[in-house]
């Protein structure tokens, strides 16, 4: 029995070792270790590297919880006398036979193969050929070594010839026994796990196994000849015969099955009888009979245990059991699994992590616990961690991944989310995303998936997994016929990645399709002349995605940007918060400077111009409106080639609005940089762009002292507002407005408390 860690910290903060930084870092960038052979393209140690057996397994774990190993991975140890590897597990990989051959040749103890579904009966004489060490083989689901036809059984002696094989574990939905011819030489076998064979078929090649152990007939149908085989192993301490199912878990004489099963094994210590109705309908009268007398005042609610009252079983397994034999209360057992409290069922997740029927009802269990009720703080690291394991065990079985995201979505979420440490926080976000990634066409995923990524702080907690989130979340909106809760969450978390992070990362989107996939939005839209929160957010994430980012501006331009800004303005004129977001885009266009010959369009300029006295959104729409017309301007008069409206005119009505603007106006608006404004206070052949420029700095520095005076002094902020106060050119407004920003960050680097100013 395996059972995961009953304490498990949320709050482990403490530094990754310098091991495992090293692993991922090599795992990342192979060809640190690693060069491809100019021939055969394969991948090869590099001629001074030798790797211990420790290393290389660790290589292996590491490689596979971020990538699939292939045989390119696998070549890398082909080399035996600079690598060596005591134990091959893979889960997951696109391995074939020749890359497993690589792996095998280094005759290793273990193998463990799971969801390996690329490799081929030949894999078997490749297994059988370098088996002399080995003494523990698993073949898990998915791996298709083990042929469904039996004919091709027919032909062999036996399937693995491992004499020291002493663990053997094949998880194969649908075969039936019968191929176990390959148990007949195993005569040093005391572990044997036959989980999910369709049927039991015949078992004559199974009872020359006498030295037994464990047994485990998980979901295989039970009959007759199993039973009566099962008796005769004295030597058996653990049994198995659960099932998923329980149409298939029905005895007939359940009572004296279990009975017979338990007199007989006299060593046993582990059972489980979960899915099936061998623990009968409940309480046990003691048949009347020499030598019962001590138990006739024993009660035990599970007929079939009565002879384990005085010497109580290790672990019971009653998950799912007819009749609800986990809720009864005489159990002879001192650890047992089942569904009557939270106890038993994280015992269940646990024990049942590699069998993923069960492990799915297990996940529904906790869903329902963590959502009808708020107070269990000493279940929810072990919860935590059952969820998380089987997410990770399980990448590709979809109704784990859905009822285990929606379980996190209830954790995280709780009054025990400022617990979550750091190292915590990031695999749970990882195993989320591996579990959107390979189910990117399954709405409940994306949802849970995406439910469970707002309870993080965005973009700062997702920064490590940056471009697989943005990814998975472009995915998300991509199709606009899939208009539903999935689309309005993904572009809302698209939005929050697309704040607060560098240009790189804002590159990033706009490489992989932001912009193309928001104007589409956009488009879908205006067809339907439909004005939502999609539409909004839309122009919101490109507002964001377009600061300071020219290349992402680029992009905007060349998809027709501008055709559907003048087609939202027309047909939606009094949505404010639409308006505000297609400005504020439109903002960033206009201080690049190889861009704005684009913006120089009579159409455009008039509507840039008209909106200067917009009132939209208290001052926002008017502040980007004259921000956008200050960058054109300050490209001289020369630059201004557009006959109507004036430029004069155009200069004059800025300086107007800005005049009018309330400078302790709280603003909703975000500067990474200042850069793009302390560029207009060269401006001095037009002041009317200084004059937007400073009071933009005063209003900033006013409002948000705290945040924006550091800016103004660390990007020469100050050094260009004095040489501004000494130029004959600004009028007088302009220098009011710098000498303002100079005291604003005077006083704040001072910590002077601010005294009032008259308002403009």
């Amino acid at each position: 029995m395996s059972l995961l860690p009953d304490v498990f910290a949320l709050n482990d903060s403490s530094p990754s070792s310098l091991f495992n930084i090293s692993m991922d870092y090599i795992v990342s960038n192979l060809n640190v270790i690693t060069k491809l052979d100019p021939k055969s393209r394969w991948r090869q140690l590099k001629d001074d590297i030798i790797l211990p057996a420790e290393i290389c397994e660790r290589l292996v774990e590491a490689y596979q919880k971020k990538y699939r190993i292939n045989d390119n991975i696998a070549n890398m140890f082909r080399d035996r006398t600079r690598t060596r590897l005591n134990r091959v597990k893979l889960r997951n990989s696109r391995i074939t036979d020749e890359g497993l051959r690589c792996l095998m040749e280094h005759k290793p103890s273990e193998v463990e193969l799971i969801q390996c579904e690329y490799l081929s009966q030949a894999s078997l004489d490749i297994i059988s050929s370098n088996s002399e060490n080995l003494v523990s083989l698993k073949f898990g689901p998915l791996t298709y070594a083990l042929s469904q036809d039996e004919n091709l059984y027919r032909q062999r002696r036996f399937v693995i010839d491992a004499p020291k094989l002493q663990r053997l574990s094949i998880h194969c939905r649908g075969m039936s026994i019968f191929p176990l011819l390959l148990l007949k030489p195993l005569h040093n076998l005391t572990h044997l796990d036959l989980s999910e064979f369709s049927s039991a078929g015949s078992t004559w090649a199974l009872h020359e196994l006498k030295n037994l152990v464990t047994l485990v007939l998980h979901s295989v149908l039970w009959s007759k000849e199993i039973i009566d085989w099962i008796a005769t192993l004295t030597n058996l301490r653990h049994l198995d015969v659960s099932q998923p199912n329980e149409r298939h878990g029905k005895y007939m004489n359940p009572n004296e099955i279990l009975t017979k099963l338990v007199t007989s094994l006299p060593n046993l210590e582990y059972l489980d009888i979960s899915g099936t109705n061998l623990a009968g309908t409940g309480s046990a009268v003691p048949a009347a009979s020499d030598g019962m007398s001590d138990l006739e005042h024993v009660r035990c609610d599970i007929p079939g245990l009565v002879s384990r009252v005085d010497r109580p079983l290790e672990f019971l397994g009653l998950y799912g059991t007819l009749h609800g034999a986990c809720k009864r209360h005489d159990i002879p057992a001192k650890v047992i699994t089942g569904d009557a409290n939270e106890e038993q069922i994280l015992i269940a997740g646990s024990v049942y992590m590699e069998r993923p029927a069960m492990l799915t009802r297990v996940l529904n269990d906790l869903y329902y616990m963590f959502r009808s009720i708020e107070h269990y703080n000493s279940y929810v690291g072990r919860a935590l961690n059952v969820v998380l394991t089987a997410m990770e065990t399980h990448c590709l079985e979809k109704h784990i991944q859905i009822s285990g995201s929606a379980t996190l979505f209830y954790i995280v979420k709780g009054k025990d989310r400022s617990r979550i440490g750091i190292h915590l926080k990031r695999r749970i976000i990882k195993v989320l995303l591996d579990g959107m990634e390979a189910h990117l066409g399954d709405d409940t995923m994306m949802r849970n998936g995406c439910l469970t990524l707002c309870q993080f702080k965005i973009p700062n907690d997702v920064l490590f997994e940056y471009e697989r989130v943005v990814q998975i979340l472009l995915n998300g909106v991509s199709d606009v016929n899939q208009e539903g809760f999935v689309q309005r969450i993904a572009i809302y978390l698209l939005n929050s990645l697309a704040c607060q992070v560098d240009g790189t990362q804002k590159r990033f989107l706009g490489v992989h399709g932001a912009i193309g996939k928001m104007l589409n939005l956009i488009a879908d839209r205006l067809e339907r002349r439909i004005c939502d929160d999609v539409l909004e957010v839309a122009w919101s994430t490109m507002w964001n995605v377009t600061d300071e980012t020219p290349h992402n501006c680029q992009l905007f331009l060349d998809n027709r940007g501008m055709e559907y800004f003048l087609a939202c303005l027309k047909s939606f004129p009094d949505k404010e918060e639409l308006l505000r977001n297609m400005m504020g885009l439109l903002g960033n266009v206009a201080e690049v400077p190889s861009l704005r010959p684009q913006l120089m369009n009579r159409l455009f300029l008039t509507v840039f111009y008209e909106l200067l006295e917009s009132s939209s959104d208290g001052i926002e729409v008017s502040y980007n409106a004259a921000g956008v017309l200050a960058h054109m301007a300050s490209d001289g008069p020369e630059a201004w080639t557009v006959f109507e409206p004036a430029r004069d005119a155009v200069l004059e009505r800025i300086a107007t609005a800005v005049e009018s603007w309330d400078r302790r106006a709280e603003r909703n608006i975000n500067y990474r940089s200042f850069e793009p404004i302390l560029s207009l206070l060269h401006a001095h052949h037009t002041p009317q762009c200084q004059h937007w420029a400073v009071w933009a700095l005063a209003n900033l520095t006013t409002v948000y002292p705290d945040k924006y005076c550091g800016l103004v002094e660390a990007e020469g902020g100050l050094r260009l507002l004095n040489a501004l106060l000494q130029h004959p050119g600004p009028y007088s407004m302009i220098k009011d407005l710098a000498r303002l920003v100079i005291d604003n960050c005077a006083r704040h680097s001072q910590d002077i408390p601010r005294s009032d100013t008259p308002d403009n």
